[in-house]
């Protein structure tokens, strides 16, 4: 493997306790009760599709979805980073990997408006080889796309780049993209997921695991 690629949301970046914060903001403001984190937190990675479905009973077709996402990005740009950490292990192997020349990169459906002031905030943004938003390529992922760009920003051949991510997009992306994928268990898993479905080349519980298949 000559390069790393990592989803952001549940993969890289525990971000969900300021998705959700800024979820409970919303519901306060529409006078609703905050909802425990461990309700939102699967749901994260879900995009705002995923949060308005537990948050507000909204689907994109709903004519109030469009209005409460401009509200919600508002309030969600406003506490990017109060509370968003790396996952436990993320910084040690991302130094591992620098030490052993082994680029790295992020890969995500995040808008770019979100992805770029979040990872200058955590500190990462001059040491990733490549940033790959949501927005960057005319196709997110499960489409190939954004990967293969990530892969020619690090200088890898797709199949030397590892992906990892929590979600079946990410898996389907990196199948298509022909890179071999890794489940991140320890990111926002549903109850209705099926990891064992998504054909991954295998499942971790913890960041230094990667070093393991490396």
């Amino acid at each position: 493997m000559k390069a790393v690629l990592f989803d952001l949301d549940g993969t890289l970046a525990d971000t969900a306790p300021d998705l959700g914060h800024a979820l409970n903001l919303q519901r306060e403001w529409h006078g609703l009760p905050p909802l425990p984190q461990e309700i939102i937190r699967p749901y994260a990675s879900h995009g705002t599709v995923g949060l308005f479905d537990i948050g507000f009973g909204l689907t994109p077709q709903d004519e109030r979805f469009a209005p409460m996402r401009e509200e919600y990005l508002a309030l969600y740009t406003a506490n990017l980073c109060l509370h968003t950490t790396l996952f436990p292990g993320m910084a040690e192997l991302l130094a591992a990997l620098e030490a052993r020349n082994i680029a790295w990169g992020v890969v995500t459906n995040k808008p770019a408006r979100f992805t770029e002031p979040l990872l200058e905030l955590l500190g990462l943004t001059q040491r990733a080889a490549s940033i790959i938003s949501g927005d960057t390529c005319p196709h997110p992922k499960p489409h190939p796309e954004p990967l293969l760009r990530a892969a020619r920003e690090t200088g890898a051949d797709p199949a030397s780049c590892l992906y990892v991510g929590d979600a079946e997009r990410d898996i389907e992306a990196a199948h298509a993209a022909g890179m071999p994928a890794l489940i991140a268990a320890y990111g926002y898993l549903g109850a209705d997921d099926r990891p064992e479905t998504w054909r991954a080349d295998g499942t971790i519980q913890h960041p230094s695991e990667i070093l393991r298949y490396l």
